[in-house]
């Protein structure tokens, strides 16, 4: 990856509200299907109402009961799992051609980016192998599910911080049998999503060589092309 370079323009846009899932990950495929060579990469931070999503790699037995809360299959990677309110959801729209790296040695920078944020407020998070995502003492923390499309990504990681971690026992969590959730507030770590998500950006743009730009939706319940 190109980190010396800090002059790249990132677009920060981060929702207030939490959005319906659906409407969130129509909008990333419409910008990644009209992007251009020229087009800034984007970075949406948003929390979601409720909601199960399937990966691409989807599998029945991994539902267990998921009651009231809606399910989405998409078309990202990975398995299935659980999206609501106080978990940070980092919707990537990056060019790979233009950071000068693969897939995998993104996915690679994310789990370290994540790492290192959750060291600042003195989480001790690390990776497993063959199973993308952040962890502390053998319980999931962040997970990640990306897709390409013409050389550009969208979807993206999540990281729990202060949520209702219940709906997850609905669930086999990324495929990840007998494998429990956890959250910054579990873990001793008080702080709100929007703080954690400039925090994020922050690491990330230093490590990836970024000039970050935030245009904040207020109270925007969807993401207006321009």
């Amino acid at each position: 990856m190109n980190k010396g370079e800090t002059t790249r323009p990132l677009v920060i846009r981060q929702f207030i509200k939490p959005q319906e899932y659906m409407v969130c990950w129509q909008q990333m495929k419409a910008f990644t299907r009209a992007r251009t060579a020229s087009v800034s990469d984007e970075i949406w931070l948003v929390e979601h109402e409720p909601v199960f999503t399937l990966g691409i790699r989807e599998n029945a037995d991994d539902i267990i009961d998921l009651g009231d809360i809606p399910l989405v299959k998409t078309d990202r990677g990975g398995l299935i799992t659980y999206h609501g309110p106080g978990q940070v959801l980092i919707y990537l729209m990056l060019d790979l051609r233009r950071l000068g790296t693969g897939l995998k040695a993104l996915v690679s920078a994310l789990e370290q980016i994540t790492i290192d944020v959750l060291a600042i407020y003195g989480i001790h998070a690390s990776r497993k192998k063959n199973a993308p995502g952040v962890y502390v003492d053998n319980r999931k923390l962040a997970s990640l599910g990306l897709r390409v499309q013409r050389g550009c990504t969208y979807h993206g990681l999540s990281l729990n911080v202060d949520m209702d971690l219940s709906p997850f026992d609905r669930i086999v969590p990324c495929g990840l049998a007998g494998m429990k959730m956890t959250d910054m507030k579990n873990l001793g770590v008080s702080v709100d999503v929007e703080t954690i998500g400039r925090q994020f950006i922050q690491v990330l743009s230093t490590m990836l060589g970024y000039n970050p730009v935030y245009e904040d939706l207020g109270d925007s319940s969807h993401y207006d092309d321009e």
